[in-house]
């Protein structure tokens, strides 16, 4: 369904339980970070009114995501620690070169934030099916749902804004580009990593 060229390895699961105040923290994170992203896009796009209406929906939701993850650190008796860096999202951010028109700007940012969201939710599938910890094990199912509808918006934002059959292509692309990076990491405690 997620159009993922290379599936995380299932070991990941295992450096994860290792540290579950790693990836909570790094989790909280990427909520926020998503939610900057949806206002990002907003401020760079306004006269997209579409995409601005499910971006204020989209900030409300990443918020409402990074409060839940913020509230199970805090029951641990843990706190939120500082953010890191993310070297997945760093590299991804590599493959489009910079500029060519705004349309040509808005579809790349938004094929960089759907395989973000994808890659996300393939995460938490892992994370719901193979975590030890029953509770946090239902809490990424939920969660993984969540991404899934975020990969799809972001994706279909694309192919309206873009030229269908170039979005496709970019998008395979960018597919194929992701599966490189990925082969370098999962062997940290991080979403991405």
């Amino acid at each position: 369904m997620l159009g993922l060229k290379l599936p995380t390895d299932p070991r990941w699961v295992n450096i994860v339980e290792k540290n579950i105040e790693e990836i909570l923290t790094d989790h909280a994170y990427c909520e926020q970070k998503a939610a900057s992203t949806a206002i990002s896009l907003i401020v760079s796009f306004p006269e997209y009114t579409e995409l601005v209406e499910e971006m204020i929906e989209l900030v409300n939701e990443e918020m409402s995501h990074f409060k839940m993850v913020h509230d199970l650190i805090l029951e641990r008796g843990w706190i939120l620690g500082r953010d890191r860096k993310d070297d997945y999202v760093i590299a991804l951010l590599k493959f489009f070169p910079k500029g060519g028109s705004r349309t040509t700007q808005l579809v790349h940012r938004l094929l960089y934030a759907a395989l973000i969201e994808a890659r996300s939710c393939e995460r938490f599938r892992l994370l719901s099916e193979e975590l030890e910890d029953k509770k946090l094990a239902k809490f990424y199912r939920k969660l993984m749902i969540s991404e899934a509808s975020h990969y799809t918006m972001f994706l279909n934002f694309a192919r309206q804004y873009g030229e269908r059959k170039e979005v496709d292509k970019k998008w395979q692309q960018l597919l194929d580009y992701e599966a490189e990076i990925i082969k370098g990491l999962g062997n940290k405690e991080t979403v991405h990593g």
